[in-house]
């Protein structure tokens, strides 16, 4: 692995500061996303990105919008490639981004796991002491920060939130799923 120029760290950061099109209150950067920064002679870049899941389809807004802010710098040719390994997680999100997510409104996903196998167990619908239940880590509100949520649906606003409801203040919410 080579070390970045400084030129491609400073390339780096202005593509990293984009907004996520489907979550405009997120960067690129803060969603984990813009993986590296390479350049190819005085003004030729070419950008790593890897989506949040394959099928992604903001892969394609990401990419132009990286273009963009790389042109209005003056990088002249700019080539955004898809690169999917290793694969995005939750765990690639920041700290600033779980922040944000959260003070938007937008349950952040819990800290993921180790790396190797993931373990799938199916169960109950509710999180938290509500449901006489004790999750490791359960799903907070980001209302009110009570542990007592629900799922009420797998899929929201995009595939990669889950809607929830807060049992004690009854708001509903999203939530960023783990990955």
């Amino acid at each position: 692995m080579t070390t970045a120029t400084p030129l491609e760290a400073e390339l780096l950061e202005i593509a990293g500061s984009v907004p996520d099109p489907e979550l405009p209150v997120l960067t690129l950067q803060e969603l984990g996303v813009v993986r590296a920064v390479r350049l190819h002679g005085a003004d030729t870049v070419e950008v790593e990105l890897t989506p949040t899941y394959t099928g992604c389809p903001a892969v394609e807004a990401m990419s132009l919008d990286i273009e963009r802010a790389l042109h209005e710098h003056g990088i002249r040719d700019v080539t955004v490639r898809t690169v999917l390994s290793p694969a995005w997680s939750t765990d690639d999100i920041t700290a600033e981004g779980r922040r944000k997510l959260r003070e938007f409104g937008i349950a952040p996903p819990r800290a993921v796991r180790e790396q190797g196998p993931v373990s799938l167990t199916l169960g109950p619908t509710r999180a938290g002491r509500a449901a006489g239940t004790f999750d490791a880590e359960p799903v907070h509100c980001p209302h009110c920060g009570s542990p007592d949520t629900e799922l009420l649906s797998r899929f929201s606003s995009t595939a990669c939130k889950a809607l929830r409801r807060c049992l004690a203040c009854r708001e509903p919410f999203d939530h960023f799923k783990e990955l």
